[in-house]
C-alpha cells in the first residue's frame, strides 16, 4: 500500500504488482516522491503529473488502459508524448496533444476514494496542489 497526499487529502492506494510488477519496482525506486498535481489537458476528469524526459528505462507498456477509472493510477513511460502519472478523478480518455495515449496501470486507490470529485475541483478551480506518494 501507498500512502498519496495531495493538499489536505489523503488516500491509500494498492500497488498493482501482478498486473505490472515492471512499473511498481520501477515505482517503488521513486519513493518518497513528492511533486505538483495539475489539470490536464486533453484527458477530460485527470489530472496529472508531468515529469518531462525523466529516465524510465525500457520500462515500456504494460497492462496499459487509455480508459481509467477513477482512482486508478497511470504510469506513462514516454514515448510519444513526455512521461507523466495521469491521476484520474472521474471519466477520463487519456490523451495528449498528439492523440489518445495508453499509460501503465500501476496503483488503484482503495481508500479515499469518496474525495476524488473534490480533489478534482479544487486542481481546476485553484490550480496546482502539492502531491506526495509515500509506501506504509
Amino acid at each position: 500500500m501507498i500512502t498519496i497526499t495531495v493538499g489536505t487529502f489523503e488516500l491509500a492506494a494498492r500497488l498493482e504488482e501482478e498486473r505490472s510488477p515492471r512499473t511498481v519496482a520501477f515505482f517503488r525506486t521513486m519513493l518518497p516522491y513528492e511533486s505538483k498535481l495539475i489539470q490536464a489537458r486533453w484527458s477530460g476528469q485527470a489530472a496529472w503529473i508531468p515529469m518531462g524526459d525523466f529516465d524510465v528505462g525500457d520500462l515500456g507498456p504494460e497492462d496499459p488502459t487509455s480508459y481509467p477509472a477513477p482512482g486508478q493510477l497511470l504510469l506513462y513511460p514516454g514515448g510519444v508524448s513526455e512521461v507523466e502519472i495521469l491521476f484520474p478523478y472521474g471519466d477520463t480518455c487519456f490523451a495528449s496533444k498528439a492523440g489518445q495515449l495508453a499509460g501503465n496501470h500501476f496503483a488503484t486507490v482503495v481508500e479515499g476514494l469518496e474525495h476524488l470529485p473534490q480533489i478534482g475541483e479544487v486542481v481546476l478551480w485553484q490550480g496546482a496542489q502539492d502531491i506526495r506518494f509515500a509506501e506504509e
